[in-house]
């Protein structure tokens, strides 16, 4: 019986210390501590402001006005260029984007470099966020007394859906509390389903309700003397084929909305196309690739000087 009991405790040792052992492990991924997100009525969502974590390999600071940005304060001093970024996954980079490969923090290095002065690039953006989103997000913290209000748009934001908060704490994908442990997160990654969300569909004219959102951003920007331009990015296959009807609709109704408004519009479909390799532009067929941010500041740089 001692023998027995012996070799149990053992094993129950063994297995602690491999539990221990792959606890770490798993922490030292990035698995464990997530960002959460916060639902809201009129934004719909946004992530939770004040955290800093690192994950898999990547440093992620989201400020306190739930922006990926440092600290700021909201009052902007008089030596500084200020340009507010607001976009989504595309512009915020996600998990697998360090904070100083992000497309705002290489804007700030460029623009840095060539006016020679200070400049703050600030990053409003959550996954999965269109144009009113941002509008809503906008009107609640105001322009920040930017100079220059910059829109990245992605081919799919023309199609994007009223703000929502039903997929905070639902969809795994946009978390409300930390997991339990590294562990548990990994269980919930392979083995918890997200909950449904009983979303029904819009109906009605989507890229027109959009574009009427790019409205009032307009506005607001020219209420507080900021000047807006607009930037749009494809999507992969629209890189490697053409656009579809749809979507080439949408573009056109976008171009003729900023020869009306008098809004500068940077779309980077033409400089995309002349890549041979696409591949070499995007992680997956929407989000971008290190090479497709740098290009992409890039011309907002040369967009914003």
């Amino acid at each position: 019986m001692r023998r027995l009991v012996v070799g149990v405790g053992l094993t129950i040792v063994v297995i602690l210390g491999l539990l221990i052992l792959i606890e770490g492990s798993l922490r030292l991924l990035g698995l464990g501590q997530r960002l959460l997100y916060l639902g809201d009525p009129e934004i719909g969502y946004l992530l939770a402001p004040n955290q800093q974590i690192r994950r898999f390999g990547k440093t992620i600071v989201i400020n306190q006005y739930s922006m990926r940005s440092d600290s700021i304060e909201k009052a902007r001093p008089d030596h500084q260029l200020r340009i507010f970024l607001l976009g989504d996954s595309i512009a915020n980079g996600a998990w697998w984007t360090d904070q100083s490969q992000t497309i705002s923090a290489l804007m700030t290095q460029g623009l840095t470099s060539v006016l020679q002065q200070e400049v703050t690039v600030l990053n409003a953006s959550a996954n999965s966020w269109g144009p009113r989103n941002q509008l809503a997000y906008l009107k609640r913290f105001g322009t920040f007394e930017a100079q220059i209000i910059v829109l990245l748009m992605n081919t799919d934001d023309f199609f994007a859906t009223a703000p929502t908060d039903l997929p905070v704490g639902r969809d795994r994908a946009y978390p409300d509390r930390q997991p339990s442990s590294a562990l548990g997160e990994l269980w919930e990654r392979f083995f918890v389903r997200s909950q449904p969300i009983p979303m029904a569909a819009e109906k009605g004219d989507r890229v027109g309700f959009n574009l009427e959102a790019l409205t009032q951003m307009r506005a607001i920007a020219r209420e507080n003397q900021a000047h807006f331009l607009v930037a749009l990015t494809p999507l992969k296959r629209e890189v490697e084929t053409q656009p579809r009807d749809y979507e080439e609709k949408a573009r056109e109704r976008l171009k003729q909305w900023a020869n009306t408004q008098d809004v500068p519009l940077i779309d980077l479909l033409p400089l995309f196309k002349k890549n041979p390799e696409p591949d070499q532009l995007y992680r997956d067929h929407i989000h971008l690739s290190p090479l497709g941010n740098q290009l992409v500041s890039e011309q907002i740089v040369l967009g914003v000087r």
